[in-house]
């Protein structure tokens, strides 16, 4: 039973001066990512996608690298367009984002919709999964906020009602069966390692 898992990037450098979608993975970020793959040891993974923004590229790189395979960029991967407004810090982020999956049928400060953001991931996914021409384990290197609009389609409940990944730097994964596009594992953070699999 093969397998897609989805993991959220790690840290990154926060830099105000430069676009959200050009920071890269922090030392921190890279060595979680690095302790991800030695988790892989044992699967078959045959692929590896990441979304256009640098820290997702990065990650990505990590992966494929130590396995000796090439990755894909998807445009569709990427985190809900926060374009509108730019870097905002922390507390007032976080309020920004209870809005965003609060009232996800609204534009938040010019974001893009919640519901929007949770079709084009839910698509992108659903589209690796079928066109994709490998017979072993995805791993996708994306974001957090998008994968919580996955998981709340996975999980079949409105959006704000997911599940949610709690490790604060991100570096947290779901694990998706490749055949019948459902959730096999919920979330974990990369420290947490895979859920153990039910005997047959």
């Amino acid at each position: 039973m093969a397998s897609l898992i989805f993991i959220t990037h790690p840290e990154v450098v926060i830099d105000p001066a430069q676009p959200i979608t050009e920071w890269p993975l922090n030392a921190i970020g890279r060595r979680r990512m690095e302790r991800f793959v030695d988790l892989l040891a044992g699967r078959n993974i045959t692929a590896v996608y990441a979304s256009t923004e640098r820290k997702a590229r990065d990650g990505a790189a990590i992966v494929a690298e130590r396995l000796g395979l090439p990755y894909e960029e998807h445009e569709d991967l990427g985190e809900n367009d926060r374009s509108s407004t730019g870097f905002i810090a922390p507390p007032e982020f976080w309020d920004v984002v209870r809005e965003f999956f609060g009232r996800p049928h609204e534009s938040i400060r010019g974001w893009e919709r919640a519901v929007d953001a949770q079709t084009r991931i839910v698509t992108a996914i659903d589209r690796i999964l079928r066109e994709d021409q490998t017979s072993g384990d995805i791993v996708v290197v994306s974001h957090g906020a998008v994968g919580c609009l996955l998981t709340a389609h996975l999980q079949q409940v409105e959006i704000g009602r997911e599940s949610r990944p709690q490790h604060p730097g991100g570096g947290c994964f779901i694990v998706i069966d490749r055949d019948t596009f459902t959730l096999e594992q919920d979330w974990r953070a990369i420290e947490d390692g895979f859920a153990e699999r039910a005997s047959a």
